[in-house]
């Protein structure tokens, strides 16, 4: 039996990407017979949560541990340790860019992207302290866990991290329920009179930003969909701007965004703001996990326009919907959606709206990609995720 304390604290709250992959790891792992799992979160008030959010056979740590105290001193000094709050463990895994130091278990750290290195000036002061932190684990003799070989390899040369002691799992992806998204339209997501807009309600009112939309519940109008928070690598701006030109010459399509508020809503709210076709622009914030998958099931073409990924989880949930993907070649997209989607240059709005009217308009097309998409989201299984974790935990373990 290895005991293993793993950082949580990325499902609580509204789950981004990072807490997708926890998630799903945790109830994988929850299963094996092999593992004593202790949940654990780096936050003050959020820690009470947790024993409801954990699944069943996971323990969880009850006592508080406040993120930003905690991160000023394991920048300075290896204390004090995990085993304070867990007992004693094998393993202690830091889900989320930092590890806590360890008297005696084996620390682990995932590295999801080093974009406080490659694009400092999009970060905020918190994930500034990254690197430092990982650096830190690395001497102390950390593992690092990346979610594509793309990442590894940045982690080798920025970080200086040995390539025996960085392993690659990348998360799994679920199947998108049907649910009640009617008249969505096969492959593609088309979408009919009564679809998408009614089942999700993009065509209510409010919602951040202001922006109202074209087409209200029952308008049967066809949208291209962004998933994301409003940060500054996902540049949601430039995909307003590719949207305006599609607009131009496609008069039955809007853009929806869905995603929580983060430090460049500002910068989404005034290209919106800006935009010739700003009241077809929809902006809806955090979603449910049921109300994302009717925006998915509903959408005609999904974009993901960042500037930089490790990985890239929700162009791969929209593979698992049927809708054609278009995305920016960088960091480990390319990696993640293989040959099943368009891949554009970052910040070319140009080329951006161009492959968008291509999936638009080029209905073999389309479908050529919603078929490859199911192949390519195939490789991504929950089981493969576990099994990866599994094997490094293991491994971790017998390094000790």
């Amino acid at each position: 039996m290895i005991r293993v304390a793993i950082d949580a604290t990325p499902i609580l709250g509204e789950r981004t990407g990072i807490g997708v992959l926890v998630a799903g790891a945790l109830h994988g792992l929850a299963e094996r017979d092999d593992l004593d799992l202790r949940a654990f979160a780096l936050s003050w008030r959020g820690r009470a949560s947790l024993r409801g959010l954990a699944p069943a056979g996971v323990k969880t740590v009850r006592w508080p541990m406040a993120a930003a105290p905690l991160q000023t001193m394991w920048s300075r000094v290896d204390g004090p340790v995990i085993e304070w709050w867990t007992g004693p463990v094998d393993v202690v895994h830091g889900t989320n860019f930092v590890v806590p130091p360890a008297a005696r278990a084996v620390e682990i750290v995932s590295v999801h992207d080093l974009t406080a290195l490659r694009y400092p000036a999009m970060c905020q002061p918190a994930t500034l302290r990254y690197p430092a932190l990982i650096r830190r684990a690395i001497r102390r003799g950390a593992w690092v866990h990346a979610l594509s070989n793309a990442m590894a390899e940045e982690i080798v040369e920025l970080l200086g991290a040995s390539p025996d002691r960085v392993r690659v799992v990348a998360p799994g992806v679920d199947p998108v329920p049907r649910g009640a998204a009617g008249g969505s339209g096969g492959p593609g997501g088309a979408g009919g009179p009564g679809g998408a807009w009614a089942a999700c309600g993009v065509g209510d009112a409010g919602g951040p930003g202001g922006v109202g939309a074209a087409g209200g519940p029952g308008g049967g109008r066809r949208y291209v969909l962004a998933l994301g928070r409003a940060e500054p690598r996902k540049d949601l701006p430039l995909l307003v701007r590719a949207f305006d030109e599609l607009a131009d010459g496609h008069r039955d399509f809007d853009l929806v965004i869905a995603g929580p508020s983060g430090w460049a809503e500002d910068a989404l709210t005034m290209a919106i703001a800006q935009a010739r076709h700003g009241d077809r622009i929809r902006r809806l914030g955090w979603v449910s996990d049921a109300r994302k998958a009717q925006l998915l099931r509903g959408a005609a073409v999904f974009a993901y326009p960042s500037v930089y990924e490790g990985f890239g989880i929700p162009p791969l949930e929209a593979m698992a919907a049927g809708v054609p993907v278009v995305a920016t070649a960088v960091g480990g997209v390319p990696e993640a959606v293989g040959e099943a989607a368009v891949l554009v240059p970052v910040g070319d709005r140009d080329a951006l709206a161009g492959a968008l009217a291509r999936l638009v308009d080029d209905a073999e097309a389309r479908d050529a990609l919603v078929a490859a998409g199911f192949q390519q989201v195939a490789h991504f299984s929950w089981q493969r995720c576990v099994d990866g974790f599994h094997a490094l935990y293991l491994d971790a373990a017998a390094s000790r």
